[in-house]
């Protein structure tokens, strides 16, 4: 059975179904909530949402690659990533669901 990517299309009809608010809206909300995300962690904030987790901004210093294919060495240049930590209780919730 093949895994199912939850969308944003998918958030946004759980919601309009859940509240009853037009599709549009649902969508316009989800795009919002979104695009605030985006530009807390552009401006390096950390996001908590509470009972789910931590999305955080890292920086990850330069290091010396390899190619794979040819086994040169390369460097890779120091970057910024976002990385998320989950809250104990969406782990928790995941583990008793994969059971």
């Amino acid at each position: 059975m093949p895994k199912k990517t939850l969308t944003r299309a998918d958030l946004a009809a759980a919601l309009h179904q859940e509240i009853g608010v037009s599709a549009s809206d649902c969508s316009h909300f989800v795009e919002e909530v979104l695009g605030n995300i985006e530009i807390a962690l552009a401006n390096g904030e950390d996001v908590k949402i509470s009972s789910f987790g931590t999305f955080a901004i890292r920086q990850k210093k330069e290091r010396i690659g390899r190619n794979p294919k040819t086994n040169e060495e390369s460097i890779i240049s120091s970057r910024k990533v976002v990385v998320f930590k989950a809250s104990q209780k969406l782990k928790e919730h995941v583990t008793s669901r994969s059971k």
